[in-house]
C-alpha cells in the first residue's frame, strides 16, 4: 500500500470518527434541550394545577412541596403529603408510572386508594404529555426529609378500602375529551378549568358522602369548611365585568372597584391564575362564559 493511499484512508477514518462524535454531541444536546423544555413546562403545569398550595405548610419558612397543609372537611382534616424527591419522606422512590397512577386513578404505589381530598377526579383528565412534564419538574425539586403528617380523620372515613365504593359512585377515570362543537380556545379553557385547575373540586357543591353534584357543576355552594363558595356560571360570574376586568382580577386579585377576595381565593390567584399566560387566562374566561347559567340555591 502506497504512502499516499494510507494517508487517504487515515483521513477518511478520521473524518468518519469526527462525524460520529459530532452526531453524538448533537443528539446529546437535543436530549438535554428536550429535558430542559419538559422541566420548564412542568413548572408551569405545577402552577396551573395549584400544587404548591396543597403541599406546603402555611407558615413562614415552610419548605415548598414538603407537605403539611391541612384541608378541613366534614369528615376530618386531610394533610397534603411531602411530594419532594426524598427517598423515604417523599416520592423519591416512585417511577413515572407510579406518578401517573396517582393522578389518573387515585392509587398509591402499593395499590391502596388515595382519599379524594387529593383531586384525582379532576387530574385524571390530564394529558400524557402534561403528566410526563409535571413529573420531570417534580424530580428537580430539592428533597426534604420532613415526614408527611397523618390525616386526622375518624372512623369509618379513615378506611381506605371504603374509597373503592366512593369511586364506583363518583369517579370516572379518563383523559379530558374536547367538545367537538366548541372552539379550540374554549376547549383549552375547559381543560385548564376542569382538569389541571380542578376548579370544580371547590366550586361544585357535594352531597353528604362527598360526591360532587354534577347537576350543579361550578355553581358554588358551601365549601369543605362551611364557607360560601361563589357560583362560577354566568349567573354569578360578574356579568357586569368585561373579560379584561375578569382577567385583571384573576391576575392581580383586585376587583374594578379595588376590593380583594377572601384569603383562600387570594392564594389561588397568587399561586395559580396569576401565574398563567394571558392566552391561558383568556381561554379559562372563554370557557366559563360558555357554561349554562345555573341559579344560586336558596339558602335554607
Amino acid at each position: 500500500m502506497t504512502k499516499t493511499l494510507k494517508c487517504v484512508i487515515h483521513a477518511r477514518l478520521l473524518a468518519l470518527v469526527l462525524s460520529s462524535l459530532a452526531t453524538c454531541a448533537a443528539a446529546q444536546g437535543n436530549t438535554q434541550a428536550a429535558a430542559s423544555t419538559a422541566v420548564k413546562r412542568g413548572e408551569y403545569l405545577s402552577k396551573a394545577a395549584g400544587c404548591l398550595g396543597c403541599h406546603t405548610e402555611e407558615k413562614k419558612g415552610a419548605v415548598p412541596y414538603a407537605g403539611g397543609r391541612g384541608l378541613k372537611t366534614p369528615f376530618g382534616t386531610f394533610y397534603g403529603p411531602n411530594i419532594t424527591p426524598h427517598p423515604t419522606a417523599g416520592i423519591g422512590k416512585w417511577t413515572e408510572a407510579h406518578f401517573a397512577r396517582a393522578l389518573r386513578h387515585g392509587e398509591r404505589p402499593d395499590g391502596a386508594n388515595y382519599f379524594p381530598a387529593f383531586p384525582y377526579p379532576s387530574f385524571t383528565g390530564m394529558t400524557d404529555a402534561d403528566v410526563r412534564d409535571l413529573w420531570a419538574y417534580m424530580r428537580t425539586l430539592p428533597a426534604s426529609a420532613q415526614p408527611s403528617r397523618p390525616h386526622d380523620v375518624g372512623f369509618p372515613y379513615n378506611l381506605r378500602f371504603t374509597v373503592t365504593v366512593w369511586k364506583w359512585l363518583f369517579f370516572t377515570p379518563g383523559a379530558f375529551t374536547p367538545d367537538p362543537k366548541a372552539t379550540a380556545i374554549v376547549n383549552r379553557g375547559a381543560y385548564l378549568t376542569t382538569a389541571l385547575g380542578h376548579c370544580g373540586e371547590c366550586h361544585t357543591p357535594r352531597n353528604f358522602i362527598g360526591g360532587t353534584r354534577k347537576d350543579r357543576f361550578l355553581a358554588g355552594g358551601k365549601g369543605p369548611e362551611g364557607k360560601d363558595i361563589p357560583n362560577l356560571t354566568p349567573t354569578r360570574l360578574k356579568k357586569q365585568w368585561g373579560d379584561k376586568d375578569l382577567a385583571d382580577f384573576l391576575s392581580t386579585g383586585l376587583t374594578p372597584d379595588g376590593d380583594v377576595p377572601a384569603e383562600a381565593m387570594g392564594e389561588v390567584i397568587r399561586n395559580t391564575t396569576g401565574q398563567l399566560t394571558a392566552a391561558d387566562l383568556a381561554a379559562m374566561i372563554a370557557y366559563l362564559r360558555s357554561l349554562p347559567a345555573i341559579a344560586d340555591e336558596k339558602k335554607k
